[in-house]
């Protein structure tokens, strides 16, 4: 079995064990006892040490977890968004991928689509509702009851 596909297992299994709140629970309930230990151990160098080395260590790790399973969510999330733009008529082809282009060509991307919008929206608030004034002289509200 490939490394990559070993590891991407294993990080989903960790993501989905660690992200429960059992998880939550137990590391809630360590940190509870390290405290309680305190006392005990005389709130000695040691006794800090191994709390910040375990933590450290676990978070060390987990910033590769957490990592690669956003990588690998996002790159799902743009294959499902890729085909809703294929399988839509009037969605311009032209912007599949986009998650490749260069920050400049993202940037030169963006502005158009806010000048598309700004355009669209100027063209809405010219328009009109032909029965507009007929709706003013109704009571119309959403707190308005039928009988």
């Amino acid at each position: 079995m490939h490394i990559d596909s070993l590891f991407s297992r294993f990080a989903r299994s960790m993501a989905r064990v660690l992200g429960h709140p059992l998880a939550f629970g137990l590391a809630a309930l360590f940190i509870v006892a390290w405290l309680i230990s305190g006392p005990l151990f005389h709130f000695s160098d040691t006794w800090q040490l191994v709390i910040n080395t375990g933590t450290t260590i676990i978070t060390f790790l987990m910033v590769f977890l957490i990592q690669n399973t956003q990588n690998r969510d996002s790159e799902a999330m743009q294959v499902k968004l890729d085909e809703l733009i294929r399988a839509t008529k009037q969605a311009n082809n032209s912007i599949l991928d986009t998650e490749d282009l260069n920050e400049q060509d993202l940037e030169h991307l963006q502005q158009h689509y806010s000048f598309l919008a700004q355009r669209a929206q100027s063209h809405l608030s010219h328009q009109r509702p032909s029965d507009e004034n007929s709706l003013k002289s109704k009571d119309v509200s959403p707190t308005t009851k039928k009988k």
